[in-house]
């Protein structure tokens, strides 16, 4: 290095960093430093979010005094919160996420809590610090698991696995889901876990049409990963420390009891991600899917078909033939795959108006309502209990009459006068 650069690079207002290490791809393999944008301009091209960056993880300028000798470098953060920041919960290899700050007015813009450092959550979330990092570290060998695993069976024979929160972290994921969760920009065509939505909404704008496809996605829940909560949580401009803190929070992996020396250990054998019982899942994952809805919406608006999704069910439906409805399918599965999902063929659907019509097991072929075979059995309960009074039957039979009613009143009113 001549005179010249040697003094270049201690005076230099720009700043590089080494990535030598962190090159993937033989093509740029000669690559060792990459020049840091200070501007605070955007995170991605098009995108709101400005990349505004943690000077105290940015490479250092040289120093004269320094190099020699005459001053020591400066303590820039207490040994916990280094610990923290570059323990293995929150290390990455990508340095164009690791050095973000919060993105304030983005976040004023979403009307999401604005929550700049690990801090902020605790106090937000009511419990201190020590007990946050507690709940919000990612353990490899975890010997008190923080969920109840359980399975369910499901109608086809095989098992839903359910992992629930205990009380402690059930009682913060419900505070984030009230503070943070359900405040993340929906889709209108989201009908699933949200406020004054049902199926009766996702199926009635289906009613009646020649064509009904369905088309469900394999592994839903499991497919909204850490990282894309993560990703997603970045995006709308939380701080890397700050989105990874939500995201294990708001995740878990599958464990495994595994004993060794005496004790027992529960040892990841999956990525993490939104498990089916926490309160914050079924929010996060609406929002995951975003663009995904509003992709798939104007594929149908542009082939003239209508779309709703309840949870991992899409449907859409219209006036066209068999041909069109096809070429859609193939359409909509390619966008399916492009936004990292993955349709399951088994339960692949394509229902003309000849056969029964079914959204999210609601009937919509000419009047939203159920089955003619559900409504029979249901008036044979009605009939027995008649001869034969029983309260538990007689409440479980009011209940299904309610849910009935929600969907067509005069099919409940049928049922109700056989009571």
């Amino acid at each position: 290095m001549g005179l010249y650069n040697w003094i270049k690079n201690i005076f230099s207002p720009s700043r590089m960093r080494d990535i030598s290490r962190l090159r993937s791809d033989e093509s740029a393999l000669d690559q060792t430093k990459e020049r840091i944008d200070l501007s605070g301009g955007p995170l991605k091209e098009k995108h709101h979010r400005l990349a505004l960056r943690d000077k105290r993880l940015l490479p250092k300028p040289k120093s004269v005094t320094r190099a020699v000798g005459l001053t020591k470098r400066k303590k820039i953060m207490a040994r916990e919160e280094a610990e923290r920041l570059f323990g293995g919960t929150q290390r990455t290899r990508n340095r164009n996420l690791r050095d973000l700050l919060a993105d304030e007015k983005q976040l004023t813009r979403y009307g999401l809590p604005v929550w700049k450092a690990e801090e902020d959550i605790a106090k937000a979330l009511g419990i201190s610090l020590r007990e946050l990092w507690y709940f919000s570290i990612h353990r490899e060998r975890e010997q008190q698991p923080h969920y109840v695993t359980f399975a369910i069976p499901k109608r086809s024979g095989a098992t839903r696995l359910i992992m629930a929160p205990k009380r402690r972290l059930k009682r913060i994921q419900r505070t984030l889901l009230h503070s943070l969760v359900e405040k993340l920009p929906v889709s209108d065509h989201a009908h699933g876990f949200r406020k004054n939505r049902n199926v009766r909404t996702g199926a009635e704008l289906h009613v009646g049409k020649r064509i009904v496809l369905k088309l469900d996605l394999k592994d839903f829940f499991p497919s909204v990963t850490f990282a894309r909560v993560r990703g997603l949580l970045i995006a709308f401009g939380y701080s890397y420390p700050v989105a990874s803190t939500l995201a294990v929070l708001m995740t878990e992996a599958e464990r495994q009891p595994v004993a060794f020396d005496g004790k027992v250990f529960h040892v990841p054998v999956t990525n993490r991600y939104c498990v089916q019982g926490a309160p914050t899942s079924p929010g996060l994952c609406n929002a995951v899917v975003l663009r995904l809805d509003r992709r798939l919406a104007g594929l149908a608006k542009k082939a003239g078909f209508a779309y709703t999704r309840y949870a991992d069910d899409l449907t859409f439906s219209g006036d066209v033939d068999r041909a069109a409805a096809h070429k859609f399918r193939a359409a909509a599965s390619r966008i399916i795959r492009e936004e990292g999902f993955e349709v399951n063929t088994d339960k692949t659907r394509l229902m003309t108006q000849g056969a029964r019509q079914t959204v999210t097991n609601v009937v919509v072929n000419k009047v939203l309502g159920l089955s003619r075979q559900h409504r029979r059995r249901m008036r044979a309960i009605a009939h027995r209990l008649r001869s034969a009074p029983s309260p538990q039957a007689s409440s479980r039979l009011e209940g299904r009459i309610a849910y009935l009613a929600m969907l067509n009143p005069q099919q409940a009113e049928a049922v109700r006068s056989r009571l």
